[in-house]
């Protein structure tokens, strides 16, 4: 029977992706506001203090927009400590790394959005505060697929079909970070003076929406080639649905001139996404070289 702790193990990690996800719809949040210098100085809010004050110049919705986000990734080492205390006294050995990491880039989360906020959101500390949640997302969902210690094993599957995999969640990754170009050139970037990347938005967009199509097509191929992977086709349905929603959402969002909500919704289908890729990845063993071997 599993211990109190064991049983809290669950929980703890479910709360802590969810949070991690979190962090990415919020921070899309303060930049589809202008809230990016609600608090323009960094780690205080003002000159003269840690939370917003009244009357300050940027304003109370902006200043706590951005305080609001801050906020959220203390929550994080809050859960990310506690995570990593139950895996410790469990004895968690297979997981303590995982956990490690996940206390360590949130730390590192903080410096980073000292950086966004001291260079004026300058899109490159901009788009790697994103890209550093995305990181932690993956390994979060590795950290809450491993959580039980009775969970079976994948079977290795066929070294076709995991080269396919593995090109799979890397074309994923490649949509995010071109989307993450296509925010930083467009009006969505932040305040209206902060500076933007130099890319065309036509352009831009069409080249992710074209690497999206991609996506699509690989995902079709990775489904037709998984006919007696049932487990991995489940997951490559969720991720499907998921993408063609996004697809939608982000052809609502480009001919609508980018609303905001619309904006918002894309920003929490993209961690909805990169979830369900990743677990077609956790669900694709590396093939070991005895193929003959596999067991049914």
């Amino acid at each position: 029977m599993k211990s109190r702790l064991e049983r809290a193990l669950s929980p703890i990690l479910g709360l802590l992706l969810v949070l991690q996800s979190g962090l990415v719809v919020t921070g899309g949040a303060v930049r589809l506001t202008g809230s990016g210098l609600g608090c323009p100085t960094w780690p205080r809010c003002t000159s003269e203090s840690y939370t917003p004050v009244p009357h300050q110049a940027q304003g109370q919705v902006h200043a706590w927009i951005e305080f609001g986000n801050r906020l959220l990734t203390f929550a994080l080492i809050i859960i990310s400590v506690a995570a990593l205390v139950i895996v410790i006294k469990t004895k968690r050995r297979d997981i303590r790394a995982l956990a490690i990491g996940q206390l360590a880039g949130i730390l590192a989360q903080i410096p980073l959005g000292g950086i966004t906020v001291l260079t004026h959101l300058n899109p490159i500390p901009v788009a790697g505060h994103f890209l550093l949640s995305i990181i932690l997302i993956a390994y979060g969902t590795t950290l809450f697929a491993r959580r039980n210690r009775d969970t079976p094993p994948f079977i290795p599957v066929p070294l076709n079909l995991w080269r396919l995999s593995k090109f799979h969640i890397c074309l994923t990754a490649a949509v995010i970070i071109v989307g993450t170009m296509v925010t930083g050139s467009g009006p969505n970037a932040g305040d209206a003076s902060a500076p933007r990347f130099k890319f065309q938005l036509d352009h831009i967009a069409w080249i992710h929406a074209s690497i999206a199509i991609a996506l699509t097509l690989v995902t079709i191929a990775l489904y037709v080639s998984s006919k007696a992977e049932a487990k991995l086709r489940s997951r490559i349905i969720v991720f499907a649905a998921a993408v063609l929603a996004q697809g939608a959402i982000g052809f609502v969002q480009y001919y609508n001139g980018l609303p905001q909500i619309v904006v918002g919704a894309h920003l929490l289908g993209v961690s909805l996404i990169w979830i369900s890729a990743w677990r077609i990845h956790l669900a694709t063993p590396k093939p070991t070289f005895n193929q003959e071997a596999r067991t049914p």
